[in-house]
């Protein structure tokens, strides 16, 4: 694969240490810290907002180069209703501004867009936006980004348990059927997708905020203090390194383990 051309010295070093063999298949970010990046600088937060969408550009156009298969941002929670109605709108007019700007850096990255939550509870003009960027980068076969939007993994799991029942008998009855994990998995919004290998967040949080809960079982996480507007593929080259330092053991025992 053609590496990316790293933009300074630093970069370059992150470059070179990067096994490119050992990639994550898919990397999950949670998107936070737009409104105290805002704070920090005295600006509205819309400020922050649009900062944002300077670090989503950037993650998407490198994790393509880098030969990444799947990206999935965490961008709008069903908990970001509790906002004012202001921020909830500009929030839907940057998605637009976005996706109608980026659409062609999209295609030629090869990058093809979906989005997983509640949609059918979104703006129907935003409903509009989305399904045509899947449509019309639908034959794209390199990077699969997912955006998460209107989106809660409670609410995911209770959609596909319901599923699950309708597709039984049609009444919600289970009719002596047992549910298992791949049931489940085959009705989740992500079963188009592999589980996340490597989870990341910014602004220094501890938590995972109803983020592809069944999804990150056993994915790697990895915690900046980085406000979001300033996270850059500096950030994401650390990410990744720190991914292939580390042991997946699935519950198991490593090799190192079972030798003594």
């Amino acid at each position: 694969m053609l590496w990316p051309a790293p933009r300074d010295a630093e970069e370059a070093g992150l470059l070179a240490q990067i096994d490119a063999a050992r990639l994550p298949g898919h990397v999950a970010i949670i998107m936070d810290g737009n409104g105290r990046w805002a704070r920090q600088r005295r600006l509205p937060r819309a400020a922050g907002h649009r900062a944002g969408t300077r670090s989503v550009r950037e993650v998407i156009e490198y994790s393509a180069r880098l030969g990444l298969h799947a990206l999935t941002l965490y961008a709008f929670s069903m908990e970001n209703w509790k906002r004012p109605k202001p921020e909830r709108e500009m929030l839907w007019k940057l998605l637009h501004q976005y996706l109608k700007k980026e659409l062609p850096a999209l295609q030629r990255n090869n990058v093809r867009f979906q989005a997983i939550g509640r949609l059918h509870e979104l703006p129907v003009l935003v409903q509009a936006d989305i399904a045509s960027a899947v449509a019309l980068t639908a034959g794209n076969t390199g990077l699969l980004l997912t955006v998460a939007l209107n989106y809660g993994a409670r609410a995911e799991l209770v959609d596909a348990f319901n599923a699950i029942l309708d597709r039984v008998d049609g009444n919600g009855g289970m009719g002596g059927l047992r549910v298992d994990e791949e049931m489940i998995r085959a009705n989740l919004y992500t079963q188009s997708l592999p589980d996340p290998d490597l989870l990341i967040r910014t602004s220094g949080e501890l938590r995972v905020s109803n983020f592809l809960l069944w999804q990150i079982a056993y994915a790697e996480i990895w915690v900046t203090g980085t406000y979001w507007p300033d996270f850059n593929r500096k950030h994401l080259l650390q990410a990744i390194i720190d991914y292939q330092k580390r042991e997946r053991r699935y519950g198991g025992l490593s090799y190192r383990d079972a030798a003594q």
